[in-house]
């Protein structure tokens, strides 16, 4: 084991809400303790103009300036939150926002400029945690599944963590301690984009107008019918690569209520068509992200997977603040030559490590 160390993660999410940060004490094996966290919401200008910067457009220089900056903002109000000099923390996992992920072409594209963010902060940064595992020929995604096999150490299993952010992922750990993950499809991204386009909301709060609607079953076999929910992991999308459903809905002329049920299902009938990938059925599903907030989204996952669908925090975990933990986690495994990826996470040919460093 090494030494402990205190570090804090940061992570912009596909679902462009705002930025998650997070402390925790870990070696880069073990999570000794979770500390405090916060998540500050994009301003509606910052989040339109990286809205832009998806697929590789807009104004990138500039936005990766703004978001870098607002990071910096965030790791300060965090420090100034717990009472922290910066000198208490070792270092920051800083994740940027994916504007591209496309493996297949050996792409995957974060912004957020690391060097800037190490001066403004005066932390030792560690960033650009993906492209080692690309250029490998890994899917570079996910990221969090060995920060993952860390907390459950003491679950019972087979287990599956499930993300349900913009897109869905999952970890699955067996009973033999083997780890494997992939992303499942869609997560909120599309029930957002579509609460967006009729009815200018950034999401279905608490799921309430899918609740309302009635589910396109035909419709719903349709999309399933895509072939990426055959095809054997490890895989993974970017964020737009389910555009054609949206585009499906709305040929289909469906009414709001019913597009937002039909896409919730669709996400959570997507997961379910992870488990034939899956070497044992999991006996429990642990939901984080922002999906575990949506109670009809919760309720098709258990009708879909037809085992115990829980939110993380049935186990002490917290829900808002894993993904920035796992940055932390991953920041300290980087700076040790740990591992981040594995032939069963994202295919690499062997356990690989990444991250690239920026000094305060």
């Amino acid at each position: 084991m090494g030494d402990v160390r205190l570090a804090l993660g940061l992570m912009s999410g596909t679902s462009l809400d705002g930025i998650d940060a997070a402390l925790i004490e870990t070696d880069g094996v073990r999570v000794v303790r979770p500390g405090g966290r916060l998540t500050i919401p994009y301003d509606e200008a910052l989040r339109e103009a990286l809205r832009k910067c998806l697929g590789g457009s807009g104004d990138i220089d500039g936005v990766t300036g703004d978001i870098t900056r607002a990071h910096g903002a965030a790791v300060a109000e965090l420090l100034a939150r717990e009472g922290l000099d910066r000198d208490a923390v070792h270092m920051v996992g800083f994740h940027g926002h994916t504007i591209a992920h496309r493996p297949e072409e050996g792409l995957t594209w974060q912004i957020g400029d690391g060097a800037l963010l190490a001066e403004l902060t005066g932390i030792d940064v560690v960033c650009d945690f993906r492209s080692n595992d690309v250029a490998a020929g890994g899917q570079g995604a996910p990221l969090a599944p060995l920060y993952h096999a860390a907390l459950a150490e003491e679950l019972e299993r087979p287990l599956a963590v499930l993300n349900l952010g913009g897109v869905g992922n999952l970890t699955w750990l067996g009973a033999d301690g083997g780890v494997m993950a992939f992303d499942t499809g869609p997560g909120n991204a599309l029930l957002d984009d579509w609460m967006r386009r009729h009815l200018d909301a950034k999401y279905d709060a608490d799921g309430a107008l899918g609740r309302s609607g009635t589910v396109d079953r035909g419709l719903l076999e349709r999309l399933l019918a895509d072939d990426y929910f055959a095809r054997l992991p490890p895989k993974s999308i970017d964020r737009d690569d389910f555009a054609v459903a949206m585009a499906a809905l709305i040929d289909a002329d469906l009414s709001v209520s019913d597009g937002a049920a039909t896409l919730t299902a669709f996400t959570a009938h997507a997961v379910a068509r992870a488990v034939p990938h899956l070497s044992t059925p999991p006996k429990r599903w642990l939901v984080t992200g922002g999906g575990r907030q949506n109670p009809t989204m919760m309720g098709y996952l258990r009708e879909a997977l037809r085992v115990s669908v829980e939110p993380v925090e049935a186990v002490g975990w917290d829900g808002d603040a894993m993904e920035a933990q796992a940055f932390a986690y991953l920041a300290v495994r980087s700076r040790r030559g740990l591992p981040l990826t594995l032939p069963t996470t994202t295919g690499v040919p062997r356990p690989l490590t990444g991250g690239v460093l920026h000094p305060a």
